[in-house]
């Protein structure tokens, strides 16, 4: 193993370099495919990844931690977006969680996860990720019938999140199934240990393999009619033809639901389990440190708040 230096920040370039390229090209997708699983615009996403990677990391006394989109708020930014009734009504509410984790951070509440069992919090997300799964499976199997990114157990076509894999073999679609399956396999056997033995599964990650992958695929099926995935089966991301175009995909909080106590609401509710994701994340990753450095809890929590 090298050994790296642990006293200037241009001294381990060559190491940070490589990396933080890795981290980019795999938290794009994983930024749009969090955005898309949400409920929010898909351009959300990368301004997220932006400020998590950018402003977050250099505010945050975290070494090893990066900040974007959670996964484990995808049901909740989902269902808070649809009880708000717009996107720009729950970017107020961010807002409000923004300041309440920074007021946390202020009153040195970054404690407050030590008195919570780690299997309550492992449970919980465990819990989203299993519906998040679920719901995966229908569009896996090129059913669309209910909009990518729904995530409430009743659903706008008339079946639930159970009864509907049922019915998904009457709609088979073959390209999406081979892309799903193929896509699958990459990701399990990239994560086994005979697999890491080798440098170029150390170097190139799992996640970007399997999203060139799919690309491939998706231009190779189009010479296959059979193959050839629909429009409603690929990710539609905005394209600006201009730079009017490309401020006009920004969105700006609605300040006329100041009034409305759902807000407040549902912005501390984010703010609790964001806080209590991030300080769970954060024990993982000091854990992970060879220099076993110890990342300042509150000083986390200020910095996500700020990012929000």
């Amino acid at each position: 193993m090298q050994k790296l230096n642990n006293k200037g920040f241009f001294q381990n370039l060559k190491y940070d370099f490589p990396a933080g390229i890795v981290v980019t090209l795999v938290a794009i997708p994983l930024c749009l495919g969090i955005s898309l699983a949400s409920g929010a615009p898909l351009f959300s996403g990368l301004v997220a990844g932006i400020i998590g990677g950018v402003i977050v990391a250099l505010i945050s006394g975290s070494a090893l931690g990066v900040s974007g989109p959670a996964a484990g708020l995808a049901v909740i930014v989902f269902a808070a977006i649809e009880e708000l009734g717009s996107f720009e009504s729950f970017l107020l509410a961010v807002i409000v969680a923004g300041i309440v984790q920074i007021i946390l951070g202020l009153l040195k509440a970054g404690i407050i996860a030590y008195f919570f069992p780690s299997s309550v919090i492992k449970g919980m997300l465990s819990g989203i990720g299993i519906v998040i799964f679920l719901k995966q499976i229908p569009h896996a199997f090129g059913y669309d019938a209910d909009p990518e990114g729904d995530l409430g157990f009743f659903q706008k076509d008339g079946h639930n999140t159970l009864s509907e894999l049922t019915v998904i073999w009457d709609f088979f679609s073959a390209g999406p199934v081979i892309i799903s399956i193929l896509s699958l396999l990459v990701l399990i056997t990239w994560e086994q240990a005979f697999v890491k033995k080798y440098t170029f599964f150390k170097l190139i990650q799992g996640p970007l393999v399997v999203v060139s992958l799919g690309i491939g695929l998706n231009l190779l099926f189009r010479n296959w009619p059979d193959l050839n995935l629909l429009v409603t089966q690929v990710v539609d991301i905005p394209v600006a033809n201009s730079f009017g175009e490309f401020l006009g995909q920004f969105a700006s909080p609605d300040f006329t639901q100041l009034v409305n106590p759902r807000i407040y609401i549902l912005g501390v509710t984010i703010a609790v389990v964001a806080s209590l994701e991030t300080l769970l994340c954060l024990e993982a990753t000091d854990k992970l440190d060879p220099f076993k450095r110890v990342a300042p809890p509150n000083k986390e929590l200020v910095a996500q708040g700020i990012g929000n």
